[in-house]
């Protein structure tokens, strides 16, 4: 199910954000003059671009009842339940490109390739108690 950002899901509802391209296509812009000024640097920064361009269009981030699930096509590749998150925070609010959650066991930064303010509202409504 896709939904928008202007959509507040039940807690039990499955909740699949949107892709964002905002960030990738960014970074392929900027990668553009840098890459007239300083070869390596530039294109360093193309192909990272282009790398989260291709995330963004296969990847699937899933928030359920118990765990963020994240899909590559249809293959779980991870999940990360709910009661083992210690904290978390998205960076930069006003123009959200990273995403950032503790485990118990690990701590993980995310890229922001997905509907930022759909994401901001699973996680304050599945994991209040770590805001």
């Amino acid at each position: 199910m896709t939904t928008t950002s202007t959509y507040s899901p039940a807690m039990t509802e499955t909740v699949q954000l949107s892709p964002s391209y905002s960030l990738p296509i960014a970074l392929l812009l900027v990668a553009i003059p840098i890459f007239l000024v300083q070869v390596w640097m530039g294109g360093a920064i193309a192909v990272f671009g282009v790398f989260l361009l291709v995330q963004a269009a296969t990847l699937k981030l899933l928030f359920t009842e118990t765990a963020l699930e994240i899909y590559r096509g249809e293959t779980l590749i991870r999940l990360f339940p709910y009661q083992e998150w210690q904290n978390w925070r998205i960076f930069w609010a006003k123009l959200p490109i990273l995403f950032y959650f503790k485990e118990v066991s690990s701590i993980h930064f995310l890229p922001i390739l997905f509907d930022a303010k759909m994401l901001r509202i699973c996680l304050e409504q599945r994991c209040p108690y770590i805001l």
